[in-house]
């Protein structure tokens, strides 16, 4: 059965405070003692405690007394470190409150996690990485849902305070606010402290604390606020989460934010939100994102036209530290998947939040594995292969590996390298023959030579077949696993029928490493040098649904840079303003999603709604679409799961997802 628009969630009420349950500042071990054995609270994943897996005390840095706990790895799949913090129970209501100290190493990174379920494995309800002095929070399911800063070879005091029975999540660093969000899973019943490859961090004074909550009788609360994106330049919208914590209904609110100068309000009205419910209010108005570190917040107020019962959950916070992107980079991120591989549809979701996030800095590849699989590219799944420990796992400009939920970090650290050169395509198609050339141009805006090489990537998005090898592997059938895109209500295995791959790598040319001869020995700036790459394009493939990138390799065998097109040879910046022209929210929708116009000159739009077993479920001629317009797809009557939308512009076809709840 379809939820409706308002989101029903338990709110218990309780009425006693427990004192702190637990904390460790380490002081009462030796040196070299492992922490599982005399504790009651630490262990290890697997259970075996004073081993490898386990934690030692350490004094070569503390952030009180003499001593603290020291976490490393140099292994691909991280670990063999794998410390368990026993909470002692499942926590489903209340606030539960977590607090520790960090000393993140430079050059290193740190990482832990919260397991929803006493038995470790099966639901992780949060994922904090620490890299770069970044703080990145995630629920697995939303990237950066809170993004904070640190310095390297600097303690400092991370926070985190979950209101279970609101699903109100946040963050602080050294008691100053970062982040508010709406958690996918709020459940909590241990910490997971696991270093992944690079990792280099201490731990010391660690806390957990947990409280009863018991709701006023009118209370409107902000249980998430997204700011929207943090590079600068860019257009951003808001969203906000709230909530009724409260008994009595609310029907009419003002959500204001407040970033880089401005201030934009939505006036709520007309809605009855009872006890338990939650809505997400969607800013029609962007804020433009400034160039320097901003503290933005969210405030709701004029509940029911005045105010409620408690005002302390009625502010947001998100740090915004924006990006400034190095000129003419585009990141390009290879995804490592299969059909077999049933966690890799966590891979498709990331990688297409970060094509509808960033699509103008992005170029993904999704690079199929498997005997079965009908998607392969024999060669590049072989050299990708080379540069991964598991599936799905992900490189960004063939960095290091990382899980596809993890590409934030490196994402945002290569948009700011400066490329040596600039990429641009430039494309021929003969449909009589079904030849495609594409000549990849590097205007180089530094000095290189020949070990610089360039090659050509064809990707094709919409791939779908009947083939029983394009049914999709799916652990989060059921939901067990968590929320995943919408595949948690799909079925394991997903039939092909219901199956549309996006990203999918066709051909890499002449190969993996790029052409040896792309350019002479010694290249100055300011010089243009081209390579032209010849393809013959099977008649299964759909050169309408397909995209050329023309990458830059640099002597370590890293992506320096990259260019997108289309296949008729449409340059980079065109693509890109034609992507840009629509945002569809919300996604997930229940009753309504919008898609909203941003043209810059009038264009004849249409929408097509089908579900994934290829029926269309609603379609409808715009005509004329005049710009800023916001165009309505009612999903009311939509059973739940995924749909493809299909969006055609002044002739061009695009293509998006939406889940319906």
């Amino acid at each position: 059965m379809k939820k409706a628009t308002i989101l029903l969630s338990s709110l218990i009420a309780v009425s006693s405070v427990n004192a702190q349950i637990f904390s460790d500042d380490f002081e009462g071990y030796n040196v070299g003692d492992y922490i599982g054995p005399p504790s009651t609270e630490w262990t290890t994943w697997s259970g075996t405690e004073g081993g490898a897996e386990d934690a030692q005390v350490t004094n070569a840095q503390a952030s009180s007394g003499a001593n603290s706990i020291y976490f490393s790895s140099s292994s691909a799949n991280g670990g063999p470190q794998d410390v368990i913090l026993d909470f002692g129970q499942q926590y489903t209501s209340g606030i539960f409150i977590f607090e520790s100290d960090f000393y993140i190493d430079a050059g290193g990174n740190g990482y832990f996690n919260f397991q929803g379920t006493p038995t470790p494995g099966t639901t992780w309800s949060m994922n904090c990485n620490m890299a770069n002095g970044q703080i990145s929070l995630d629920d697995g399911v939303t990237a950066d849902l809170a993004l904070g800063t640190y310095t390297p070879d600097t303690w400092f005091t991370l926070r985190i305070e979950a209101n279970l029975s609101t699903g109100r999540w946040q963050a602080s660093k050294d008691g100053v606010c970062f982040g508010v969000w709406a958690n996918s899973v709020n459940e909590i019943a241990s910490l997971d402290l696991y270093p992944i490859q690079g990792s280099s961090y201490y731990v010391d004074d660690i806390s957990f604390d947990h409280m009863t909550y018991t709701p006023a009788q009118l209370n409107a609360t902000i249980t998430g606020y997204s700011f929207g994106g943090i590079i600068a330049g860019k257009n951003e919208y808001p969203s906000v989460t709230v909530a009724n914590t409260g008994t009595d209904a609310i029907t009419s609110f003002d959500v204001e934010v407040q970033a880089f100068g401005s201030t934009i309000t939505e006036n709520v009205t007309g809605v009855n939100l009872a006890a338990g419910q939650s809505m997400i209010v969607d800013f029609t108005t962007a804020i433009t994102t400034g160039s320097t570190e901003e503290s933005t917040t969210a405030t709701i107020s004029n509940i029911n036209g005045g105010n409620d019962g408690d005002a302390t959950d009625n502010d947001a916070c998100a740090i915004v530290s924006p990006i400034i992107p190095a000129p003419g980079k585009i990141v390009v991120g290879e995804e490592a998947t299969g059909t077999w591989c049933s966690w890799c549809p966590r891979g498709a979701v990331f990688m297409d939040r970060f094509e509808d996030d960033f699509s103008d800095y992005w170029a993904g590849i999704a690079v199929h594995n498997g005997a079965n699989d009908p998607m392969v590219d024999a060669d590049y799944d072989q050299a990708i292969g080379s540069l991964i420990s598991g599936y799905p796992s992900a490189v960004v400009d063939r960095g290091a590996d990382v899980d596809p939920s993890a590409m934030s970090t490196d994402f945002y650290a290569r948009l700011q390298t400066a490329p040596v050169a600039t990429i641009n395509n430039t494309s021929t198609w003969n449909a009589a023959t079904r030849e495609l050339s594409v000549t990849v141009e590097a205007d180089f805006q530094s000095a290189a030579n020949s070990n610089y090489r360039l090659a050509c990537v064809l990707t094709e998005d919409g791939v779908s077949g009947a083939d029983p090898g394009y049914a999709q592997a799916n652990a989060y059938a059921g939901g067990g696993n968590g929320v995943m895109g919408g595949y948690e209500l799909l079925p394991n295995p997903v039939p092909a029928s219901q199956m549309v791959y996006d990203h999918v790598a066709r051909e890499i040319s002449p190969d993996f490493n790029g052409d040896p001869n792309s350019f002479p020995a010694t290249v100055n700036a300011g010089e243009q040098h081209s390579v032209t790459f010849t393809f013959t394009i099977p008649q299964e493939w759909n050169v309408s649904m397909m995209h050329i990138i023309g990458l830059l390799i640099d002597p370590n065998g890293q992506i320096d840079n990259a260019g997108k097109s289309t296949i008729d040879g449409t340059a980079n910046l065109d693509e890109i303003s034609i992507e840009q022209t629509f945002r569809m929210y919300p996604n997930p929708a229940d009753e309504v999603t919008f898609i909203e116009a941003d043209l810059s000159q009038d264009a004849e739009i249409t929408v097509t709604l089908t579900d994934m077993a290829g029926k269309v479920v609603d379609a409808r001629d715009y005509g004329m679409v005049a710009p800023g317009s916001k165009l309505p797809i009612a999903t009311s009557s939509l059973e739940a799961g995924i749909y493809v939308v299909q969006l055609t512009v002044n002739g061009k076809l695009i293509t998006k997802q939406l889940v319906v709840e």
